[in-house]
């Protein structure tokens, strides 16, 4: 292990200790978006009803809006230090932790230290006050986690260097999205409510693009979306949680009729942003040596065409087609199971035999939803 990775094991192992305050992180697709607005809205809020919080450090980059909040709110003064010649201002940890306020903003999460801090990043100062038992609000935009540090790079072909670890976002008890459209925060850009006016051409021409403010908000959603399902699986009782929809389309060597399954049910499962597979439940009777070769021909197509929709393609050997969808669909955690409508003479023997009762029996008794595709 490094010593930059045994820095980062010593500040999480810190952080996990009881005692700790809660920790409520905004989130953003990039500057500009409001984070820093929301933290100090919230604390006038705070401060209306009598709670103590004080500012520990907020960059405010001279926008108006933003600086305005900054009037009526308690702040602790910032430490200054003289760095290469260079008179330098920073958060100021020590007379956090001994002035010990209730709750403390601290803004840009990912910010690296004046050399010859205690800490080298603002992060694990982060951790000491949450470790102090006091209660923190901060902000950091999405480019700055380090697992997807890459992808923003692929995105917008610069590599961020202040980053922070994925566990802080999981050891914070809220982590907030601030959204905005492309549309809106270019507006904003113009209007010069994000960098000073003559830095607005140059961000138009890197960063502030639509199409990577639409990546980056993609980004954004889903780490704030993981967060919350974490949340609430370790959180909230299983018997309480809202079921996560999930997709099950059994088909057959029916070639017609397994392309409106698969094709239905892909529409579905886009609808409802949920997981999907497609099983093909092989019989004695439909072994390699029993069906014709077109037959085959047409299965394999069906199963390249549900691959290429997105879903996890499943093929089973079973005698027993019911028993075989009934534990795939239990193994996945399905809430909806779609099969094709069958011929109505054939249809009239199913509902006469055992199989198509049990199969019934059994899903609806595990909360499973069975949808007839015509």
């Amino acid at each position: 292990m490094t010593e930059k990775e045994h820095s980062v094991a010593r500040y999480l192992q810190l952080a996990g200790q009881s005692g700790r305050g809660k920790f409520k992180i905004y989130i953003g697709m990039s500057a500009g978006v409001g984070k820093t607005f929301r933290m100090l809205q919230e604390a006038h809020s705070m401060v209306r009803n009598n709670v103590n919080v004080q500012i520990g450090y907020i960059e405010t980059h001279n926008r108006k809006e933003t600086h305005a909040l900054l009037e009526g709110l308690p702040m602790i003064p910032r430490k200054q230090v003289f760095y290469k010649g260079k008179l330098l201002e920073d958060m100021d940890l020590n007379a956090i932790l001994l002035l010990s306020p209730e709750w403390v903003l601290v803004d840009e999460l990912a910010h690296t230290n004046i050399p010859g801090s205690k800490n080298e990043k603002r992060w694990q100062d982060v951790v000491e006050l949450l470790n102090a038992g006091i209660n923190v609000i901060s902000a950091v935009n999405i480019q700055h986690i380090e697992s997807i540090n890459q992808e923003v790079k692929a995105i917008t072909g610069v590599e961020v260097q202040e980053r922070i670890p994925d566990s802080m976002l999981q050891m914070a008890n809220e982590v907030v999205n601030i959204d905005l459209t492309a549309d809106e925060l270019i507006t904003r850009l113009k209007e010069g409510k994000i960098y000073d006016q003559s830095k607005v051409e140059t961000a138009m021409r890197n960063f502030f693009q639509a199409d990577k403010i639409l990546q980056l908000r993609e980004l954004a959603l889903k780490e704030v979306t993981n967060q919350v399902e974490r949340k609430v699986e370790t959180e909230i009782p299983r018997n309480q949680q809202m079921r996560h929809e999930s997709f099950l389309a059994c088909i057959s060597t029916n070639d017609e009729v397994a392309r409106k399954v698969i094709r239905k049910t892909a529409r579905l499962a886009a609808y409802y942003h949920a997981d999907w597979y497609v099983v093909y439940v092989q019989t004695p009777g439909e072994s390699a040596d029993k069906i014709a070769l077109a037959a085959q021909r047409h299965l394999i197509n069906n199963l390249k065409l549900a691959t290429e929709l997105g879903a996890e393609v499943i093929q089973e050997h079973s005698a027993d087609i019911s028993t075989a969808i009934i534990k795939l669909a239990l193994e996945k955690q399905v809430t909806t199971v779609c099969i094709g409508k069958p011929h109505i003479s054939l249809f009239r023997i199913i509902l006469q035999t055992s199989m198509f009762n049990k199969l019934l029996k059994t899903l609806s008794s595990n909360d499973i939803d069975l949808i007839i595709l015509s």
